[in-house]
């Protein structure tokens, strides 16, 4: 193992500390055991919170998104874990204005029953909480079982999309309803070309050949559709496009928002080669692009590779994507 670091058991609160350090502005500390981030100006009286959780080893996801028009805390785990129970409790307990929090994370069993645990403990405190899931992956079920679905990268559309709606002071009742209606406008699919190494386990998530490429593998390593040769680029959008284009159609008139994401070591250039076939085939379909993103925006730790996602936009969506926001790793 090659990695810049201390000792492994530390490695996530050395990162939380750091984080903070840097963007003081941003992102504070809270929980007994400091796997809490929260806004630094938070919590804002009045204001539905939003809150969200997981593994470490996806920044931006999840603490990075913490912020004005975006999350307004996040318990954070070790690399690929779920947060305790009390660390999910003190995240929404951060997040609380007094108007209830919505907990909007991805749908992994450890995180499930983690966050519902929690919501059981705040209850007791009078603070009432909802829950969305992102459930976007299309490779991991198919849309006839889409509650089986990993979440991924669509998490980046609902956070912002969620978070500009608290912002205009929607109560927990329609925030909760647009941060869900966000979701099941998103489709995702990834691909990846080379394992990344967790710190705690010393090696490799999975193995690869050094000519191998695998479609569908989750962010965590989990299997994909199929693993062979290494194709071109044009071939790996092409097919991941055919696959979202599948499952969620667009025609004329159609708006949408593409996001090509690095898993983590992909770098900007192969990005932008993989966004013109993405634009190619949403203009094929008659649809309008509107605010594509490109770049690292759900990480995977040192993972080589990449994914699409599909927001599909109406007049409501698109208004709070487009709403500003800003935290240390996005400004709108």
């Amino acid at each position: 193992m090659k990695k810049i670091l201390n000792d492994p058991t530390v490695y996530v609160d050395e990162m939380l500390e750091g984080l903070c350090a840097a963007h003081p502005d941003n992102y504070r500390q809270v929980g007994d055991a400091g796997r809490v981030i929260a806004r630094a100006d938070g919590p804002i009286d009045g204001k539905v919170g939003i809150v969200s959780g997981g593994g470490s080893g996806h920044l931006p996801i999840f603490t990075g998104y913490v912020g004005k028009g975006l999350l307004d805390a996040c318990a954070i785990g070790d690399v690929f874990a779920s947060p305790s129970v009390e660390q999910m409790a003190d995240a929404i307990r951060a997040a609380n204005g007094g108007a209830g929090v919505l907990r909007l994370y991805g749908n992994y069993g450890g995180d499930i029953m983690n966050f519902d645990m929690a919501g059981d403990m705040v209850e007791m405190e009078d603070v009432s909480a909802t829950t969305v899931l992102l459930a976007d992956d299309v490779a991991s079920a198919s849309r006839a079982e889409r509650d089986k679905r990993r979440g991924v990268a669509g998490m980046v559309y609902a956070f912002k999309i969620a978070g500009a709606a608290a912002d205009a002071g929607k109560d927990l009742a329609e925030v909760t309803r647009i941060a869900q209606k966000a979701a099941d406008h998103c489709v995702s699919m990834g691909a990846a070309l080379t394992p990344c190494t967790v710190p705690q386990a010393g090696k490799p998530t999975f193995e690869l050949g050094e000519d191998e490429m695998e479609m569908g593998m989750g962010i965590h390593g989990e299997p994909g559709v199929w693993r062979g040769k290494l194709r071109s680029a044009d071939e790996i959008a092409g097919e991941i496009m055919d696959t979202l284009l599948a499952d969620q159609p667009l025609g004329a008139g159609d708006r949408v928002s593409p996001l090509v994401n690095s898993l983590g070591a992909t770098p900007p250039e192969e990005l932008y080669i993989l966004y013109r076939i993405v634009k190619q085939r949403i203009e094929e379909a008659g649809a309008q692009i509107m605010m594509p993103l490109v770049g690292r925006y759900a990480t995977s730790m040192e993972m080589t590779g990449i994914s699409i996602t599909l927001c599909k936009l109406d007049d409501e969506l698109e208004g709070y994507l487009k709403a500003p926001a800003h935290c240390a790793f996005w400004t709108v």
